[in-house]
């Protein structure tokens, strides 16, 4: 992960994101889930879906069902590192297809260093209309409305409201933009 100070972008280990995620979590009440949804790298299939497997020092996460947004939003393929970013531009671009996971605090506390938050991300609530469901006790209909958090942001250049605006996000598309993995990036 990245941190911008000043003008100079230091390197933090994603090893050292996990200690801070369970110190963290000594703070805040025990077993409690919260309903995050993932439309890139997160996504089974995608580079950094290891980061929310099961079993990881990152905290829980269990996977619910898949979900697209009741807004439309701008989904690009951004950066020298083709790393996708939603736009927190509602009623602008598609409707972006996802999955929904239930995640613990410890995991939360990971995703929002993970994804720069609230710096780079923020994490706000969405609604989505949900496609599928496997998320144990609950079980709401395909079709039905709920609400996640996502990682969006504000922090954008102009150009990228002109890129293309995708629905769905796979690292391995046609599009032909390789997505960098963190451990392969250089820093300035």
């Amino acid at each position: 992960m990245s941190c911008f100070v000043g003008t100079k972008t230091y390197s933090i280990p994603v090893k050292l994101l996990a200690v801070f995620g369970r110190v963290l979590q000594s703070y805040l009440p025990p077993a409690y889930m919260t309903l995050i949804f993932v439309y890139g790298t997160l996504k089974k299939g995608q580079p950094n879906h290891f980061r929310i497997q099961p079993d990881q020092a990152n905290g829980k996460a269990e996977f619910c069902g898949h979900a697209r947004t009741v807004e439309r939003y701008p989904l690009v393929i951004a950066g020298k590192y083709n790393i996708p970013a939603l736009l927190n531009r509602p009623g602008e671009g598609q409707r972006v297809q996802g999955e929904v996971y239930k995640v613990d605090n410890t995991m939360l506390a990971f995703l929002d260093a993970f994804e720069g938050c609230p710096s780079m991300y923020q994490r706000t609530l969405a609604q989505l209309e949900l496609q599928d469901w496997e998320g144990g006790e609950q079980s709401p209909t395909a079709g039905s409305i709920m609400e996640a958090f996502v990682y969006s942001t504000t922090s954008y250049q102009p150009a990228w409201l002109k890129q293309t605006f995708y629905e769905s996000y796979d690292a391995y598309g046609d599009h032909g933009l390789t997505y960098i993995n963190r451990e392969d990036r250089e820093f300035d």
